[in-house]
């Protein structure tokens, strides 16, 4: 059995670390996994991840999970192989990807139908055993299997609102060094900001995507000291919809329309860091989850 899995990055709208409320874009910067799965006579399940270095707590917390709900009881052996475009622990979602990209290979090689609200509910449980995430960031991992813009409730796993964005819209990214921490290690970092978050988680529930993601980089960027008031006004000025950091940064995301491109890029710093423009996720859902 053979099976194929992929998920996608994502930038944040509202970060749920302080309400619950998520709300996440996809973008196009793909992680892969293949799952090869044989019968094992010595007894199961057997497991080789390549390459080495993708053998993480994570992605070992993603295989058993995958085992568990896609595989229970069985006898087999199973070759894991990841590959990934996302650049990890910059705020572009790489663990939600990761575990997606697993779960979805694993379920894909058993010939079970993809669902992309269970395969991220299981990811952000993953997430959570694995203390990478302290909500478990459904958001992320919904938003990088389906595409669009997702808002959900974080403490219960519930997609609340779903919606594709204008297709002329492309992401600017500037990706300067440096990684940021675990997530729960930083969680009381927000709590003095709490009426802003409810603002920004407010104006997500609405449907006002470009309000909500102004608030919540301003509430990222006093929680984590990033100096990025003045480049979103930058951004503004030359044509983007919205910009902020991205989950817990240091990426900076800007939702820009087509032709405005070049000028947002323009005002994107030319040293310590890189520029990017990337597509909006067009991925297709699958399976149920009723939004509205």
């Amino acid at each position: 059995m053979h099976g194929i899995g992929e998920a996608t990055a994502a930038i944040t709208v509202v970060n749920a670390l302080s309400t619950g409320i998520g709300c996440a874009i996809g973008i196009e910067l793909t992680a892969r996994a293949t799952a090869t799965i044989t019968p094992e006579t010595a007894g199961g399940p057997n497991v080789a991840i390549e390459p080495p270095r993708s053998r993480t707590p994570l992605v070992q917390a993603a295989l058993t999970s995958a085992v568990e709900r896609f595989l229970p009881g069985s006898d087999v052996r199973i070759l894991l192989e990841l590959t990934s475009e996302i650049p990890v622990a910059i705020g572009l979602k790489s663990s939600s990807a990761v575990s997606s990209a697993v779960l979805l290979a694993v379920a894909s090689a058993t010939g079970s139908p993809p669902d992309s609200i269970e395969i991220a509910r299981i990811s952000a449980r993953v997430a959570r055993q694995a203390g990478v995430s302290a909500t478990g960031a459904f958001d992320d991992a919904l938003a990088g299997l389906r595409g669009g813009v997702v808002v959900t409730n974080n403490y219960t796993d519930e997609l609340i609102r779903a919606a594709p964005l204008e297709p002329d819209l492309e992401v600017a990214l500037w990706i300067p060094p440096g990684t940021h921490p675990p997530s729960p290690g930083v969680r009381g970092r927000f709590a003095p900001d709490e009426p802003l978050a409810a603002q920004a988680a407010e104006a997500a529930l609405r449907g006002e995507w470009w309000t909500a993601m102004e608030l919540n980089s301003e509430l990222v960027e006093r929680a984590m000291g990033y100096p990025y008031a003045p480049l979103r006004e930058a951004m503004a000025s030359a044509g983007a919809r919205a910009s902020g950091a991205s989950g817990l940064g240091p990426a900076f995301a800007a939702v820009v329309p087509r032709e405005r491109m070049e000028a947002v890029l323009a005002q994107l710093p030319r040293t310590g860091g890189e520029r990017r423009k990337l597509q909006l996720s067009s991925r297709v859902p699958q399976g149920g989850g009723k939004v509205r």
